[in-house]
């Protein structure tokens, strides 16, 4: 008579689980036994004692190889799932209280900029005092992985592929422009077209790919022909931002973020003037997470806020030759 596989969550030794979880995240032997401060051949005995357990080989470890296998794959995304929801269980049991408390944990891209946003944090704090909200500053494929992860309740971040175990919320849709500082042989001078920039050095984000979240961006990129690779690249706005406004390239940078950057004379409006490259910020949820208290009064009202504003309230940064008009002002 076969065993009853409902019998594996009680004898299964749910260490081990938490040591094959950090083996795959750690990518070899050593480096999980270097961060659960243990000894390799302690993590390589969990390994096997997880293996005969359960019957399958999870890993494919040999001189050139370690990698999960198909059985270690599926494993991995189901304990990633587990410990998740583990790591949530705090902010679940102490929401007791009739005035919600507890905390929300939002994992956003570096330049989500909505008066959406910052209206519902305001009235956040407004309605439920007694709460806190923590924010975590991310690449877009992280803020990704911290949701499935179940690390953070909400996430707000630049989507390319959409992932079929999660819920997307269209926020907005922002303009990327690019921009020079005053240092820069072209700030200052208008009717400019996209070859007046040709040869000129770049910089921009580290996603500014054709595979990446700021695909349009690199289309633009590719036309504008500059020299060769970006002379400086990062995961957040404020650090592209800084080179541009030093002088090492021109850069792109979402156009609603930076008005007041052009209007105090740190920046410069180039071409193209029309049709900048758009793209789309939305809010992501998991919809197997169990929202604490505090983080559903904090999603009803960012979604209760995106219904009620019109799409094209929520499109930024196509006044354009606006910014051209007070750049040319700023600088008279």
């Amino acid at each position: 008579m076969s065993e009853d596989k409902g019998e594996l969550a009680w004898r299964l030794d749910w260490n081990l689980v938490r040591t094959f979880l950090v083996i795959v995240q750690e990518g070899s032997i050593t480096g999980a036994a270097q961060r659960l401060d243990l000894k390799q051949p302690t993590v390589s005995n969990a390994l096997r004692r997880l293996e005969d357990t359960l019957g399958h080989r999870l890993i494919d470890r040999g001189p050139r190889k370690f990698a999960p296998t198909t059985h270690g794959e599926a494993l991995f995304a189901q304990a990633l799932d587990i410990f998740g929801s583990l790591d949530r269980l705090p902010l679940i049991l102490g929401d007791i209280d009739e005035e919600v408390s507890g905390e929300v944990v939002l994992s956003m891209a570096s330049h989500v900029v909505s008066p959406l946003v910052d209206a519902t944090l305001a009235d956040f704090q407004q309605h439920h005092p007694r709460a806190r909200l923590a924010i975590r500053v991310r690449p877009s494929l992280d803020v990704i992985e911290d949701v499935l992860g179940k690390k953070c309740s909400l996430g707000i971040c630049l989507v390319r592929e959409r992932d079929a175990d999660l819920e997307y919320t269209h926020l907005y849709t922002e303009h990327f422009g690019f921009f020079c500082g005053p240092a820069h042989p072209l700030f200052g001078k208008s009717d400019l077209t996209l070859a007046d920039m040709r040869e000129e050095r770049s910089v921009s984000f580290d996603t500014d790919q054709l595979n990446d979240v700021l695909r349009p961006v690199a289309m633009l990129r590719a036309r504008a022909s500059f020299a060769g690779q970006p002379v400086g690249v990062s995961n957040n706005l404020e650090e592209v931002r800084r080179m541009v406004i030093a002088g090492m390239g021109i850069g792109p940078l979402p156009i609603h973020v930076v008005t007041r950057d052009v209007a105090d004379g740190l920046l410069w409006r180039l071409p193209p003037y029309d049709d900048p490259p758009a793209v789309d910020v939305s809010v992501v949820r998991h919809p197997a997470n169990r929202l604490s208290r505090a983080e559903q009064a904090f999603w009803t009202l960012l979604s209760k806020r995106i219904e009620e504003t019109p799409r094209d309230q929520r499109t930024y940064g196509l006044d354009g030759r606006s910014l051209v008009a007070s750049s040319v002002a700023s600088s008279a």
